[in-house]
């Protein structure tokens, strides 16, 4: 049997910081073994079936921790599994990587190491500084301020560390900063020397703290700074003037619910992550399969005999071409149909079936959508067909707008929504207790609906000091006749167009 482990480097936090081969192996394992400061997304790229064991250690526990990891790694291994042993960082850069590869070469185990991206390197581009710079640092040394508890002395050499290279960079110190600080200035470094703290680099939670070695330790406390956090001690700080981009991001640090289906949520919340926010995704409704599927495949059966085919939501294109896959057909079935859309989302869910629609209106609504399909139609109404899957519950002006205009209109029920399930109710419940949201996204009237469901009775209440984000005119009027403050209301009604109006909420209100 394949016995083989990979010891992986996971970076320093930001989950898109990963090297391709760490996720082609994490694609691979049958079992992985993660450390605390691993980001949880790339767990996600672990196969479903595979198994996900928290093994993280914190300063002060035992090398025996370290010894139980070794064992389970080798006895996973021996037992014909492809292992992962995900670490933040580097797995080689005080990761006791090592350790667990001369475990490994000991017993006999292949392995393989996947570099990641240091801490170092990425607190310093995110904080808006460069480890080395051609007229201000030429040398780097890395120490940490924890070391082996079976050593009996540290081996720091401070009176030649203090000053031996033009940039320092110490691991997990934050909690002797002022010692470190002092060790450094008896030395020989300059008391006015920069000096920064960052903690939780590369993600939407950094801080950065920048002073001098002389005060940067009573800075970090003020502002309680804790762990995980690197120093970063030189003139090379200096930089962060002029190179600070991550925390400048209008978004940056803002803790955004996104509250849409799990199908659905990663766009947006990707979309937020890139301009600096930290999100939370807790779908307030659940997209399930109609109750009676019959009319939706009766439909798809006669598809030949309508004219028109019209969407309105993604959920409906992907429950429509699920049932058409079923009967043996593909979107070759489609020939002679003319395709609506009602805006570019739902347009967009067409195109990995190679269908492009034939009429999307400029204003993203059912009146917008009727009214450019009766501009579009050759001839009168009477007597053209059209299909409409869609949700068992929705506004009805666009299929009797056709009606009226004498065409027979048969509205299917594609699929349902339901609304949170209690445990996630009740996780909103907590982050509002505790005060842990900035902002809401509302993308639909069912998102709104559904979210004041899972808070209670006094939801409005509860809202309030909350920036509330609609991504369109009838979401914000589903949102205000049950009491809400809508905050902002996006201009184009879709998901950059919601993202672009936080941005410019933010740059304004800070």
């Amino acid at each position: 049997m394949d016995q083989v482990v990979y010891l992986i480097g996971g970076g320093p936090g930001d989950p898109e910081l990963a090297t391709l081969k760490a996720v082609r192996c994490l694609e691979r394992a049958d079992l992985v073994l993660y450390d605390a400061l691993v980001h949880a997304d790339l767990l996600k790229h672990a196969r479903p079936e595979a198994e996900r064991v928290f093994v993280g250690k914190r300063a002060g526990r035992t090398y025996e921790r370290q010894a139980d990891i070794n064992r389970r790694l080798i006895e996973a291994a021996r037992a014909g599994k492809v292992v992962v042993r995900l670490k933040g960082g580097d797995p080689y850069l005080f990761g006791r990587g090592s350790e667990e590869a001369e475990a490994l070469a000991a017993a006999g185990i292949r392995f393989e190491v996947v570099p990641g991206v240091a801490s170092p390197s990425a607190a310093a581009a995110y904080a808006g500084m460069s480890l080395t710079h051609r007229e201000l640092s030429s040398s780097v040394a890395y120490l940490t301020a924890t070391e082996s508890p079976d050593k009996d002395s540290s081996s720091h050499d401070w009176s030649k560390l203090a000053t031996a290279t033009q940039t320092l960079v110490i691991f997990m110190g934050v909690r002797k900063l002022a010692g470190l600080m002092q060790l450094l200035i008896d030395n020989g470094r300059a008391p006015d020397c920069p000096a920064a703290v960052i903690q939780s680099a590369s993600t939407p939670a950094q801080r950065t703290i920048v002073g001098t070695v002389a005060d940067i330790a009573d800075k970090a406390t003020a502002a309680g700074i804790g762990m995980p956090a690197l120093t970063i001690v030189g003139e090379v700080v200096r930089l962060r003037e002029t190179l600070r981009w991550f925390d400048t991001k209008p978004l940056f640090g803002k803790r955004v619910l996104v509250t849409r289906a799990v199908e659905q949520s990663e766009s947006l919340a990707q979309a937020l992550r890139e301009h600096g926010a930290a999100t939370l995704e807790l779908p307030m409704i659940r997209i399930e399969p109609a109750l009676d599927p019959a009319p939706l495949t009766a439909a798809v059966a006669a598809l030949r005999s309508y004219q028109w085919l019209v969407f309105t939501s993604q959920n409906g294109v992907r429950a429509f071409f699920t049932e058409l896959a079923r009967q043996g057909f593909d979107s070759r079935h489609l020939f002679g149909l003319r395709i609506a859309a009602i805006g570019p989302s739902t347009a967009q869910a067409l195109e990995p079936y190679g269908v492009r629609c034939d009429v999307m209106p400029d204003s993203f609504r059912g009146e917008a959508l009727a009214a450019i399909m009766l501009r579009e139609q050759a001839g009168p109404m009477q007597g053209v067909r059209v299909l409409l899957p869609r949700a068992a519950v929705a506004r009805d002006v666009l299929p009797e707008t056709l009606r009226e205009a004498g065409a027979t209109v048969d509205v299917v029920e594609a699929y349902r929504t339901y609304g949170a399930s209690p445990e996630t109710a009740q996780q909103l419940r907590t982050l509002l207790d505790e005060g842990a949201l900035d902002v809401i996204t509302f993308t639909a009237s069912s998102t709104v609906e559904h979210t004041l469901a899972a808070i209670g009775p006094d939801a409005a209440q509860r809202l309030r000091g909350l920036t509330l984000a609609s991504i369109g005119p009838i979401t914000t009027e589903t949102a205000a006749s049950r009491g809400l403050v809508v905050s902002l209301t996006a201009e184009e009604y879709t998901i950059p167009g919601l993202v672009t109006a936080l941005e410019r909420h933010f740059s304004t209100t800070s």
